[in-house]
């Protein structure tokens, strides 16, 4: 019988960088646009026989000690790595339980040093390249958390572990790649939902609290003022920390800018653009060159790689940074619209994720992985 593997012991694996073989089963069009880092590619069904693979098996892996199969959800995988235990004992053969929908929900919990008696926890969702924060007054232990992903239990986690209470949940703007715990959370933990004064203009169709223009958020002796920020979408805001550090979601990554279509495609994001250029250059650019910028997401590529640092490790930047490492920002205006249009391709399912964050739809949880499979794909 195959032994099964937790996603997150493959990403422990991967950490570890023990001696293993990925092999990931999924048709090539799946495996292409997007697949764990160094897995190979061995397309199987789930239902067909290894009879007369074996050799061509054994030519794509060499002479390994161990065989990690993966695919979807499960299926093709483990009827790939049945068949090997099988026809072979030259390796350890074991199948990711639950496959890539497993692996989409792989965290790593990161404390980023901004401040004396502050604490901010960076949960970065490996496969996807999501960021969200648990942010933390170490005096007393009020927190809040943002933009939470629909794993709730990662951040009552990240909160008993530091010894925090959450008192609030924040989302920054309605998300187009992945689908938002913030109002789930809010929910079970019966503490206010928070979404900034513009919302409504998105068609938001259920309860928050709204945070007005510059409003301040008290979190035990921290201060949190929502900063408007518009451009990737229209009611975003960037929650300021004790002007030590900026939450600039899908505002300001580290290594470039949100893209703006996704809300605004009647012009190919030049409105989003115009707004985001100027966002960029009189609000973020505008803070003291050591806040530090707390961004929302980090590219993953194809092949499963953060483009920018690595899992487990703070993915951050400076507004002094930004400023003197990000192109498109010494673009001037025009430019910066022009770039802006061709953002490449976009994230999966977004609209029908946009309409899910917003309430004008539901979904039962089991559908959300299956909406939110793929690369995030909102940087521009």
């Amino acid at each position: 019988m195959v032994t099964t593997l937790s996603p997150d012991r493959l990403a422990e694996l991967q950490d570890e960088d023990a001696d293993f073989v990925l092999v990931d089963t999924r048709p090539e069009e799946s495996y292409e646009s997007w697949h764990v880092t160094d897995a190979l590619h061995f397309p199987f069904g789930p239902e067909e026989e290894l009879d007369g693979r074996l050799e061509e098996f054994r030519d794509l892996v060499g002479d390994p000690d161990r065989v990690i199969t993966i695919c979807a959800k499960g299926l093709s995988s483990g009827n790939l790595a049945t068949q090997l235990s099988s026809a072979t004992d030259e390796f350890e053969v074991n199948a990711v339980d639950g496959g890539m929908k497993g692996w989409s929900g792989v965290y790593d919990r990161v404390d980023v040093d901004v401040a004396d008696d502050l604490t901010v926890v960076q949960l970065q969702r490996r496969a996807k390249g999501c960021l969200s924060y648990l942010v933390g007054c170490a005096e007393t232990g009020d927190a809040i958390v943002v933009d939470p992903t629909a794993d709730t239990d990662e951040f009552t986690a990240a909160a008993a572990e530091r010894g925090l209470t959450i008192v609030g949940v924040v989302d920054t703007h309605v998300h187009a790649d992945h689908v938002s715990g913030g109002r789930e959370l809010a929910d079970e933990l019966d503490v206010p939902y928070y979404l900034g004064d513009r919302a409504a203009e998105r068609g938001v169709e259920f309860e928050y609290t709204s945070l007005d223009r510059n409003e301040v958020l008290e979190v035990g002796n921290r201060e949190v003022k929502a900063v408007p920020a518009p451009g990737h979408t229209s009611e975003m805001i960037a929650p300021l920390v004790d002007a030590h550090a900026l939450l600039t979601a899908d505002t300001l990554h580290v290594d470039s800018t949100g893209r703006t279509e996704l809300e605004f495609s009647d012009d190919e994001g030049e409105q989003g653009a115009r707004m985001l250029y100027e966002t960029l250059h009189r609000t973020i650019l505008a803070e003291p060159e050591s806040v530090v910028v707390l961004p929302g997401h980090v590219t993953v590529t194809n092949d499963g790689r953060f483009e920018h640092g690595r899992p487990g490790e703070p993915i951050t930047t400076t507004v002094g940074e930004a400023r003197t490492g990000i192109d498109v920002l010494d673009f001037d205006e025009e430019a910066f619209v022009d770039r802006l249009a061709d953002a490449g391709e976009e994230p999966a399912n977004f609209e029908a994720i946009i309409d899910l964050n917003r309430g004008a739809t539901t979904e039962p949880p089991e559908e959300r992985t299956e909406l939110e499979l793929g690369p995030n794909n909102c940087s521009a």
